[in-house]
């Protein structure tokens, strides 16, 4: 993914796909950005469908307005008109661009209005609350966002911390507690595997650190869902344990790998890069 999201493309093809959302013409193309907006196109109808009862703030609103005038006066959303013979000669396809930049920017602005509003009244929804769906989806919109794959790592590792307090909140339910906790180790699974395929391709262990900052924290939080009475969640709770131990092995693993000049691994799994070990250790 482009680390501008919203290049000149991605721009023009985003606001097509809101104006066949909203009913408009259909364009019988698709994009390979496609997917991608796909989850920001749903989070946009979702917030025309369930605007919430959040006051946003003046000093956000006179802060994001600033912003949107400055990227329309750069993008050229707001110059006049050219007039003349070679005005009347530019293609037709410079109007629509200049549209889509102005639908573009005026989605972002609802969007971040709404968003700030979303965020603040569905932080602290839990499975079965009618606002945890949109919480979610919002998380699908931050890793769309997201312009690199540390920072999208990062992100989901984020999101296994998020769940795992929804599992503390609802473990007086055994299904949703079960099902929170396999949420919570595919986000762990897909945090990790991103932060070592790029330390892993860059010989830099650097992305290791998020990886064991996370699961020194995570293993103590998780260890205390383990004083649990249910036989089948304490080991339902270990087995998200034995994850985070598997994945502490192998981020140690490549650090050994990096720090002795192996090549990047060939074989990969569910965590990532599986490293050889090094020719000393053989």
């Amino acid at each position: 993914m482009d680390s501008d999201l919203f290049s000149r493309r991605r721009a023009e093809r985003f606001a097509q796909l809101l104006d066949e959302a909203n009913g408009g013409r259909r364009h019988h193309v698709r994009s390979p950005a496609d997917d991608e907006l796909a989850a920001l196109v749903a989070v946009s109808r979702r917030l025309t469908a369930d605007r919430p009862d959040v006051e946003v703030d003046t000093e956000f609103r006179t802060g994001l307005r600033a912003m949107l005038v400055a990227t329309a006066e750069r993008e050229g959303v707001t110059a006049p008109a050219k007039t003349g013979v070679r005005g009347s000669l530019l293609p037709a396809m410079t109007g629509r661009r200049a549209r889509a930049r102005g639908a573009i920017l005026v989605g972002v602005a609802a969007g971040a209005i709404a968003l700030s509003g979303i965020s603040a009244a569905s932080e602290n929804a839990v499975p079965g609350d009618a606002l945890y769906g949109m919480k979610r989806s919002t998380e699908r919109a931050q890793l769309a966002l997201a312009s690199s794959d540390i920072s999208r790592g990062q992100l989901f590792l984020d999101f296994a911390r998020t769940r795992l307090d929804e599992a503390a909140t609802v473990r007086d339910d055994r299904l949703g507690f079960s099902a929170v906790l396999d949420d919570m180790d595919a986000d762990t699974r897909q945090g990790v595997r991103l932060l070592t395929t790029v330390a892993a391709q860059r010989s830099d262990p650097a992305a290791l650190d998020a990886v064991d900052t996370f699961l020194g924290g995570q293993r103590r939080a998780v260890s205390g869902l383990l004083d649990r009475s249910d036989h089948a969640d304490r080991d339902r709770t270990r087995r998200s344990l034995a994850l985070l131990d598997a994945a502490g092995r192998r981020a140690d693993a490549l650090r050994e790998a990096i720090a002795c000049g192996l090549p990047a691994p060939a074989a990969s799994d569910a965590l990532g890069p599986a490293p050889t070990t090094c020719p000393g250790d053989r």
